[in-house]
């Protein structure tokens, strides 16, 4: 039986203003998914803060803000994924810029590796799987938190160290310091051996034993065949 005029108008206001509500509803969600955003990146950003981190407290509330946004835009608006794709690309440049060179040692890939995980996180907000960007977090922090005095702990009782040793080849040989290195008990394995303006520059890893770390540095310090060493 045909709906009367009357009926069919109730039917479409009703209908109308059904879609109405969806309308303002979703106009909410980027809101809250960028909200959401902002205060994972502020949770990750406080400890690398803490710590006096390369990439801190701003750092990270931009990395996961960004990638929220950059998502909602690809995946709600533009319907398709070309956006979001990149930002995994993108977010490695910015991660390169935090691992440097310091000594014989490399620094700052845990850096790296928490901005590509700032922005995994931001990504997995911005299509709306906040459960799983807060169980993440909450893991996130557990390894950084919990993990890194297991880890220091850990290393008070056996640490590997890079040393760089220069030295002049003129008065000093590397069977005479490895020697030295025999007399006090220390294990070593020599990674690179080069030579400029005349300076012999060698890379050791070794394996320092608790409480011998200052004895070691300081026959380094104080022995004058060396020329200098970073560790």
């Amino acid at each position: 039986m045909p709906l009367s005029d009357e009926k069919a108008a109730t039917i479409r206001i009703f209908a109308n203003h059904i879609q109405h509500q969806r309308l303002m509803q979703l106009d909410y969600i980027p809101y809250v998914q960028i909200l959401a955003a902002f205060a994972a990146g502020a949770t990750l950003g406080l400890e690398r803060e803490y710590h006096n981190k390369p990439a801190g407290f701003r750092t990270m509330i931009l990395i996961t803000v960004s990638s929220c946004l950059f998502t909602i835009l690809s995946v709600s608006w533009m319907g398709d994924d070309r956006i979001a794709s990149n930002i995994v690309t993108g977010i490695g440049f910015i991660g390169a810029g935090v691992v440097f060179k310091e000594g014989a040692n490399v620094k700052g890939i845990t850096s790296a590796a928490i901005i590509w995980m700032a922005a995994a996180i931001g990504m997995c907000i911005g299509l709306q799987f906040y459960a799983l960007a807060a169980m993440v977090v909450v893991l996130v922090m557990l390894i950084l938190l919990a993990l890194f005095k297991f880890e220091s702990t850990f290393d008070s009782l056996h640490q590997m160290k890079n040393y760089e040793i220069r030295f002049q080849p003129e008065t000093y040989s590397l069977e005479t310091l490895e020697a030295e290195f025999g007399r006090m008990n220390i294990k070593y394995l020599r990674i690179k051996t080069s030579k400029q303006s005349g300076i012999v520059c060698v890379e050791y890893n070794i394996e320092i034993q608790p409480g011998k770390r200052d004895q070691f540095e300081s026959f380094l310090i104080h022995n004058p065949n060396i020329s200098g060493f970073e560790s």
